[in-house]
């Protein structure tokens, strides 16, 4: 039952070129960072990432696509990374997007093991209906579009069929676990994080801090370890490296005139 091990590098060491990653973390909030690191640092390739984002171009997941590791991802937002941006429009990179709430339903069903659900999202538009750019030729034509969806009506409401995710690996982030690999996030770091550790079949978790079994609540359990498989505990400057994707702050000036 003890799921720890000793470095993020002995945690990813069986992730191989081609393997499919589920990543949580929303923006840079709660990534996985280190195991991130890691990944990187073994030089695997030709990976299928399925993560919100693709991180910054230098931090993130975007340190795997700047070395050109990442050949597919499938994400709901990618607005703050320019390489990822150069690399997608120049065929380099293919891209499934992927409405939020969709992309997080996606998940959780393949953790349930549900196969495919309907929704309503997306109804009406490329995402159901096919011709979304996946992968573009370097000249800028469409070298694949995604395919048209199934949509059935229910009670008079149209829905398209959405497919579930599971991936080989799953790298997490947590405030805090135990040795049985279960989990609490914390506040807004919790986002994508338990989703995509329940899509993995083997999933890897970062805490900030281990702590025995038994010494976390069960009622404070966000992800019971039955979703995990191993446990890397961060040193306290791990845990204390995290970026800020961006900081808007009201100028002095303006401040004082406020309380004027």
């Amino acid at each position: 039952m003890d799921k720890v091990v000793a470095s993020a590098a002995q945690a990813v060491a069986d992730i191989s070129s081609g393997a499919s990653l589920a990543v949580g973390g929303f923006g840079l909030c709660g990534i996985p960072s280190e195991l991130i690191a890691a990944v990187h640092a073994s030089g695997v390739s030709d990976l299928r990432v399925v993560s919100n984002n693709c991180g910054v171009d230098d931090w993130g997941l975007g340190i795997l696509l700047s070395a050109k590791r990442i050949a597919r991802t499938t994400s709901s937002y990618v607005g703050e990374n320019k390489e990822f941006e150069r690399q997608f429009l120049t065929g380099e990179l293919e891209v499934e997007l992927v409405p939020q709430g969709t992309l997080a339903e996606r998940l959780r069903s393949g953790g349930c093991g549900i196969p495919a659900f309907f929704t309503a999202a997306g109804v009406g538009t490329q995402v159901a209906d096919g011709g979304l750019p996946w992968r573009y030729n370097a000249d800028g034509s469409i070298a694949l579009a995604s395919p048209a969806k199934e949509t059935r009506q229910y009670h008079g409401t149209e829905y398209v069929l959405e497919e579930s995710i599971t991936t080989d690996f799953a790298l997490v982030r947590a405030l805090r676990g135990d040795r049985h690999g279960n989990l609490v996030f914390h506040e807004s770091a919790r986002n994508f994080n338990p989703l995509a550790a329940m899509a993995g079949k083997i999933t890897i978790a970062e805490v900030e801090e281990l702590v025995e079994p038994g010494d976390l609540s069960p009622d404070s359990i966000h992800l019971p370890g039955v979703f995990v498989q191993r446990v890397v505990a961060l040193t306290p400057e791990q845990a204390e490296n995290k970026r800020i994707e961006r900081r808007t702050v009201t100028p002095a000036s303006t401040a004082k005139e406020g309380v004027a």
